[in-house]
């Protein structure tokens, strides 16, 4: 092939992928451009379920965000994971008969696993009888329509310790929270999420007051993973804990972990600056840099100009929030 075909013929293969391109990103067909915003917005989410799991409009960012480059490339990569299709799996493999001074009884030890993909980071949890119980009234009182036909395993007066009984409740539990977990209302509701979390963090934060930071980081670090799984879509829900990880490891005296869940914090808040947590972190997070030698200034203006728009008052530091979590 002689010069000019091979150049004739390269010009027509680029011409061609830029016309493939352009239909492909730029060009939608009538039907398209003629079809309402509303029922696009309908379609998406019918090829995406999960994606009714996410907050509403409120939480998205404008195009004027004045969030920074690294900002808006983990908000981004947040929400594409909140799109991808996540199910938990609630297993029950063993229990525990435990004897406490006049009482016993028998803890169910249940593991929860995400579905879809190998998952290395399940979460092990225990919770007896009278939890699920006291679960199951919570979520009459407000679902009573959705738990209409939702069975619960009844006590009985005698054979609760019985190899028989013991292995039918497994199954009956594991099936239990397997149908509320099906139903979207109940699976995003508060008193869903603190039966699978609440024991665990009320323990945590009690160490962290008592000044027992490796404890508390550790039950922390297991939970965190969990309440990510439970709350997809509403990540400032998790944004106490991130913070109590944060005040954790900063009083261990990790500056560079503190420093990285302190991001991962802000960026939950990225916008909700009107949070509790907002300033409180900010401060922390300049010192944290500081300490580090990054960037503190960028912390520094978002201070200011958070300042800037609201009026003077009293503000606890992240440690002082952190303590008053889950106090009773």
């Amino acid at each position: 092939m002689d010069q000019d075909s091979h150049c004739t013929a390269e010009r027509e293969l680029l011409e061609a992928v830029s016309r493939i391109t352009t239909f492909s990103t730029a060009s939608p067909s009538d039907e398209e451009q003629n079809q309402p915003k509303a029922e696009i917005s309908c379609q998406v989410r019918k090829e995406n379920p999960e994606k009714d799991d996410l907050q509403d409009s409120n939480t998205s960012l404008s195009p004027n965000s004045s969030m920074t480059t690294k900002e808006l490339q983990e908000y981004w990569r947040n929400e594409k994971r909140q799109c991808r299709q996540v199910k938990l799996l609630f297993e029950i493999p063993s229990t525990r008969i435990v004897e406490h001074h006049l009482s016993k009884y028998v803890m169910y030890k249940i593991i929860i696993l995400q579905t879809g993909s190998f998952d290395s980071n399940k979460s092990v949890i225990e919770r007896r009888y009278s939890d699920f119980e006291k679960l199951h009234r919570n979520l009459l009182e407000e679902f009573s329509e959705e738990m209409e036909d939702v069975t619960f395993p009844k006590k009985t007066l005698t054979g609760n310790f019985t190899e028989e009984i013991i292995n039918e409740r497994k199954l009956a539990f594991k099936d239990y929270l397997r149908l509320l977990y099906s139903m979207k209302y109940i699976r995003r509701s508060k008193k869903f999420i603190d039966f699978l979390t609440r024991p665990e963090l009320q323990e945590a934060y009690g160490c962290l007051r008592g000044g027992q930071y490796t404890k508390a980081l550790e039950i922390l670090l297991e939970v965190i993973g969990l309440q990510e799984r439970l709350t997809r879509g509403n990540p400032v829900s998790i944004v106490p804990t991130l913070c109590a990880i944060v005040v954790c490891h900063k009083d261990l005296e990790n500056p560079a972990s503190a420093f990285e869940y302190g991001e991962k914090a802000l960026s939950c808040l990225c916008v909700h600056t009107s949070h509790r947590y907002y300033t409180p972190l900010l401060e922390t997070m300049i010192t944290l840099a500081y300490e580090l030698g990054k960037d503190f200034l960028s912390f520094q203006e978002k201070l200011e100009e958070w300042k800037a728009k609201k009026d003077p008052v009293r503000v606890f530091t992240l440690k002082e929030l952190a303590v008053r979590e889950y106090v009773q």
